[in-house]
């Protein structure tokens, strides 16, 4: 999978996410303008270690991520879509692009890619749902169709034993 962020503003959420995309063996595509130096404090606080480990790719612009990535068929997330996000089918290496906090995807984007614009239903006139929150939603929902492939899909306590466990 890969979530794409455009022209994220804010650390905190771009941190929360990389986390998220480290666990989940995700790679995380950053298109500029940021809103802040990727080496920033913030940036690396909220992705806490798993920073360094973030699979991560930045671009200078839309224009060059499209041209890094010809043909690559990319949902987009949007508050302005006419169908839910759990009525597409993802394929494995689905690239699920997110806008600025403070705008969205520019409607220029969307209008070119209206086939492939998502949206998280919201109750009345909320504007938008947080976008760290937005790609856990989202991301989880195309790796659940993908059936967490790669993914670690059972735990274990680590100082008793679930009591299936203790009939074996």
């Amino acid at each position: 999978m890969n979530i794409v962020l455009l022209e994220p503003e804010i650390p905190q959420n771009t941190g929360n996410i990389g986390r998220t995309c480290v666990a989940t063996d995700t790679k995380l595509h950053l298109i500029e303008p940021l809103g802040f130096s990727i080496n920033e404090k913030a940036v690396k606080k909220a992705g806490l270690d798993y920073w360094p480990s973030l699979n991560k790719e930045v671009y200078i612009s839309y224009r060059d991520f499209v041209e890094k990535h010809p043909g690559a068929k990319i949902y987009m997330a949007t508050t302005k879509a006419k169908k839910m996000y759990t009525e597409v089918s993802y394929e494995p290496d689905a690239y699920i692009m997110f806008g600025k906090e403070s705008a969205g995807i520019p409607e220029e984007i969307l209008v070119e890619n209206e086939e492939n614009c998502i949206r998280i239903p919201m109750v009345g006139d909320t504007r938008s749902l947080n976008l760290s929150n937005s790609v856990a939603i989202v991301l989880y929902e195309a790796l659940r169709q993908n059936n967490f492939e790669h993914m670690n899909c059972e735990g274990h306590l680590h100082k008793l034993s679930w009591h299936e466990d203790k009939k074996q």
